[in-house]
């Protein structure tokens, strides 16, 4: 069985479709712990199944890199085989990345390596594309630059504005999500070998 932590910054919506996924006895991954780093609303959803949180808040520390070595030592408590990214936004520091590489993986509403970045879905719209899309990526020391383990094209309609278009993609996220989660853990998917070919 697969054990995750999902880190988080807000409500968690991808989270509640992991755990969503994870209560079926048949999927092969479990939801052991869920971080944050602020006050979150997606901590309700970690509450609804019992799974257990813990918060570093990124302002009480003097740099990014002490925030990250908290989160580190937090991690190493619940030892989990990945670490899912889901609506966490910081960068993570290098030192945290390059510890748990390639077991960290990203959601991202764009058509990677398309729109990276903090502002995906209006960039994409500020570039009057027809389409753009969703990808699950390994998590590198880039930014949104990480091995793609999954994409989807979603396109743009006319009229579309941010949030139209941005709740258009969530499903198509939560969706390839759980597809990896489930390949990692059926063995079907390697994230090493994912990761080492992108490095040739």
């Amino acid at each position: 069985m697969l054990t995750v932590a999902v880190l988080i910054s807000g409500t968690g919506s991808n989270l509640r479709a992991l755990l969503d996924a994870a209560a079926d006895p048949e999927f092969p991954a479990r939801v052991v712990v869920v971080g944050a780093d602020r006050e979150a609303d997606g901590f309700a959803h970690a509450e609804e199944y019992g799974i257990p949180t813990f918060m570093v808040p990124f302002a009480q520390f003097a740099s990014r890199e002490e925030w990250g070595t908290e989160l580190g030592a937090q991690l190493d408590v619940w030892r989990p085989d990945l670490v899912v990214l889901s609506g966490l936004m910081r960068l993570l520091p290098a030192d945290l990345v390059d510890a748990w590489s390639p077991r960290i993986i990203n959601t991202h509403p764009a058509y990677l390596p398309e729109f990276p970045g903090a502002h995906g879905v209006r960039d994409a719209l500020a570039a009057d594309v027809a389409q753009t899309g969703a990808s699950v990526i390994i998590v590198d020391n880039g930014v949104d630059s990480g091995p793609i383990l999954a994409q989807e094209r979603v396109p743009v309609l006319p009229g579309d504005d941010e949030h139209a278009l941005h709740e258009r993609i969530k499903p198509v996220e939560r969706r390839l999500l759980i597809d990896v989660v489930r390949r990692v853990a059926t063995g079907d998917l390697d994230l090493a070998a994912v990761s080492a070919s992108a490095q040739l």
